[in-house]
Parts: C-alpha cells; structure tokens; sequence
C-alpha cells in the first residue's frame, strides 16, 4: 500500500447569516459565502494565500500543489495540517521539494473572476493538452449531467457568487465541490483525486 499523507480534516461552514433590510425597511436574514484567506507553507516556507470556501481545504492545497507542478507525487507528502485560526495550512514532504527556490520564482497572475497565481512554465503546457480524437460525450448522458447538477444542493442556490464543479463517471456524480474561484475547485477535485489514486482518463468534468 502507497503512503498517503496524514490529514486535518478542517472544513467549515460554507455560507453565514447576516441581516439585511429589504425595499421596505424590514429586517430579514440573507445567506453569503464565507470567503477566507489560507496562507500555503510548504516545508516552513511561504508559497501563496488562497482565498476559499474552505469546505475543503486539504483537497484544495493537495490539488493546487499538484497542478502547480510543484511535487511529483502524493507519497511525497507527509502531511497537510490546517490551523483556521493563523489562517494557515503546514504542508511537510518527507525529503523536501527539488529546486522549490528556482521554480517557485517566476509568477504569471491569471485572470477572470478570480485572479490566480501559477508557477514557472506551467502555462506553457496548456497548448500542448490535446483530447483524444475518440472523446465524446453522448447526448443521454449530457443531458443527465446537467440534471444532476440542477437537482444538487449547492451552496450557489443559497448564497451565490460561487462556482461550483464536478467529476463524473458517466452520468454518475462522484463529487462536487464550490468555491469562491473556479480554479480552487478545480484543484479541489484534482487533490482529492490525487489522494484517492484516481484516473481521469474516463471522467468527464462539469464546471460553471
């Protein structure tokens, strides 16, 4: 059996209560995301702040280490620990990061709804992803993703201002996860694949 890293298990409330006075001068209660920064260390050094949800924070900096390109392999780590009150997740491999200095130097900042922060040559690799030629997604089981995905409970029917993402097996949902950017729940569901030894050669991804 492969190592796996020892895990907090950190998750909070997604959406607070707040009040709010309607047209009419009321009180009433209204729902809105709970946007929290989380400062990355890796190996005691400090490597980015994310801003989430924090439904899944684990997944979230397993996912982001690994699409980053900064660890090669989930048995590297030897754990992911999150403290919600520095604000902070501790993140120790168990014989460091090669060239972490070099690699984590050069910054390009993404844009759309929520600014991001990539590493190094990474967008480089983007052009050089290429589906197979035999992909496809038939129109039965399109038409059952996207009603999964109405009928889910979601954090964005209460509150809003989230986006929210899916892997599937088929028409089968295996998770969703929402967060306050598109790319954390994406590297979200990457790191829990990561950590579940998941292939995503036949998944197929759904996202807002």
């Amino acid at each position: 059996m492969s190592l796996r890293p020892e895990l907090t298990h950190a998750s909070v409330p997604l959406i607070e209560e707040v009040a709010v006075l309607d047209e009419q001068g009321r009180e009433r209660p209204a729902w809105l995301p709970g946007e929290r920064p989380l400062t990355v260390y890796l190996d005691k050094r400090e490597l980015v702040t994310l801003m989430t949800l924090g439904g899944a924070p684990e997944h979230l900096v397993l996912g982001y280490l690994r699409n980053q390109r900064l660890v090669e392999s989930i048995e590297q780590i030897a754990s992911v620990q999150v403290d919600w009150e520095t604000e902070s997740v501790a993140v120790t491999t168990r014989s460091g990061v090669d060239r972490i200095e070099e690699r984590t130097a050069r910054r390009v900042v993404t844009t759309g709804c929520g600014q991001g922060t990539v590493f190094g040559s990474l967008m480089d690799e983007v052009d050089t992803i290429v589906l197979p030629p035999d992909a496809r997604l038939d129109q039965e089981t399109l038409y059952a993703i996207v009603d999964t995905i109405r009928l889910q409970q979601s954090v964005y029917k209460q509150a809003g201002s989230v986006h929210g993402c899916a892997l599937f097996r088929g028409s089968e949902l295996l998770t969703f996860v929402e967060d306050v950017g598109r790319h954390n729940a994406v590297d979200a569901i990457a790191g829990w694949m990561w950590l579940e030894d998941m292939s995503g050669a036949d998944k197929i991804f759904y996202t807002t």
